[in-house]
């Protein structure tokens, strides 16, 4: 698998990564070791988690993988800290808190350190140089080799990215920022992807394939082992089944059809050669999805068809921004 720097850093990551927010939840450890050694042997490095993702028994089924089944030194393990489960308070990322929640995922990884550290999202009640100053202080003590952050807004990412290069002293640069970004989603090119790309953070997608919707499996119904009839998921792919989602997702099929390829590599192809993009993060459920989605590598989207699919789901960005001199 081709590999890409993250942002504007020496890092080196696959420019598919593997996510792991059901494991440990609907996702046994047989399945999550089936599909980190298939990922593996595809030449994927990347692989994404967080503390909160079953509350913890992600990481620590990633960690107990790690031990037995593919070599530590072989992955790039990103995750993140900040959510926390208090119905008041959503975010705690306060530079006591992030610490030791890297302290709990560094046990529960059974490693000395994480390649990649992101805090999980925007925290409104802690100071923005509070909360960078924890990464700095994890960068700086080894149990972090490179920081970024999560579901931060355009003036949220500019502001912090802009303090780490700015700011006296030594400060850790960001090397990326995860977002939603689909076919589906494209609301990060308003300010965020602009923002990365001018300060050299590499985006990681989520949810690449509109939260499955991208794949086709709802053009007609909603099939009984997806997450759509999931009940705690179901809420989550909602959103994305609506008329317009339709258009979009039947724009997909069609350029699959002239492809002679899948949905799901056509929707994936799209956003992984995205500008700016890193890495797609995606979330199969078993190693047969996964496999799906790594046998995009070969594919490049021809410009006509990359064009088409742009035109049917461009977002609407008016004033005031970029290109707005025409208004």
């Amino acid at each position: 698998m081709e590999q890409r720097h993250l942002g504007r850093t020496g890092l080196r990551v696959s420019r598919i990564g593997l996510g792991t927010l059901t494991w440990g939840r609907d996702t046994g450890e047989h399945d999550a070791a089936d599909m980190l050694k298939l990922f593996w042997e595809a030449g994927g490095t990347l692989v994404d988690t967080a503390d909160v993702y079953g509350d913890g028994d992600a990481e620590s089924v990633l960690g107990q993988l790690m031990e037995r089944l593919v070599p530590r030194r072989d992955l790039i393990i990103a995750t993140k800290a900040g959510s926390v489960p208090d119905p008041d308070r959503r975010f705690d990322c306060s530079r006591g808190h992030l610490l030791a929640a890297l302290d709990a995922s560094l046990e529960r990884l059974q490693t000395d350190y994480v390649d990649v550290w992101q805090v999980h999202a925007f925290d409104p009640d802690t100071p923005l140089d509070e909360t960078l100053q924890a990464l700095d202080i994890a960068v700086n003590s080894g149990r972090a080799r490179y920081a970024g952050v999560s579901n931060f807004c355009g003036w949220q990412l500019a502001k912090a990215a802009t303090w780490q290069l700015a700011a006296p002293g030594v400060r850790t640069r960001l090397a990326s920022t995860q977002m939603e970004y689909s076919l589906l989603q494209r609301g990060v090119e308003r300010e965020v992807l602009p923002a990365a790309l001018d300060l050299g953070v590499g985006l990681l997608p989520s949810s690449p394939l509109g939260r499955g919707v991208l794949t086709g499996k709802y053009r007609h119904s909603t099939p009984p082992d997806s997450r759509g009839a999931c009940e705690h998921l179901a809420p989550f792919v909602a959103p994305y089944l609506d008329d317009a989602a339709g258009r979009i997702v039947d724009a997909v099929a069609t350029a699959a059809d002239g492809l002679a390829t899948t949905a799901l590599q056509v929707a994936l192809a799209w956003v992984r050669d995205r500008p700016g993009v890193a890495a797609p993060i995606v979330g199969a459920r078993h190693a047969q999805q996964l496999a799906a989605a790594l046998s995009v590598e070969a594919l490049s989207l021809p410009q006509e068809i990359r064009r088409a699919l742009d035109d049917v789901s461009a977002p609407v960005h008016r004033y005031p921004d970029q290109d707005w001199s025409t208004l």
